[in-house]
């Protein structure tokens, strides 16, 4: 996924600021569910909901105000109620890496109690 960054993603020195590479990752990670086949708006109409029970970021090298960066998504180990999840953030032109990072995701129910992964979360034990 491409995400061109914008002045209001950076510091004062218009540099990203380090917390918006989290949001960078729930994007990516948004649309390398649904690609997929798990599409979180489905899964959340049927109270399948999924939390961030983790979340570690290693910053390599600074991302600034114009350019564009890729995000990449592979799934790792997968259990019966979570999923961890990979990052790879590079800048587009030169592939300089950005950042990389992981997530834990639980599947929890509207009760927010560990839940049984759905099917469609299953087939992606197969991705990596």
């Amino acid at each position: 996924m491409e995400i061109k960054i914008y002045y209001q993603d950076t510091d004062c020195g218009g540099v990203v600021y380090y917390a918006n590479y989290l949001t960078y990752f729930e994007r990516a990670r948004t649309e390398f569910l649904r690609s997929s086949g798990a599409d979180i708006s489905e899964l959340m109409e049927r109270g399948i909901l999924f939390v961030v029970r983790r979340a570690e970021i290693d910053y390599i090298s600074p991302a600034c105000y114009g350019e564009t960066i890729v995000v990449d998504v592979k799934a790792g180990k997968l259990t019966g109620a979570s999923v961890e999840l990979f990052y790879e953030i590079k800048e587009k032109v030169s592939l300089r890496p950005v950042v990389k990072g992981s997530t834990l995701l639980v599947c929890v129910g509207r009760d927010m109690k560990p839940s049984r992964m759905p099917p469609e979360m299953r087939k992606l034990k197969n991705e990596f």
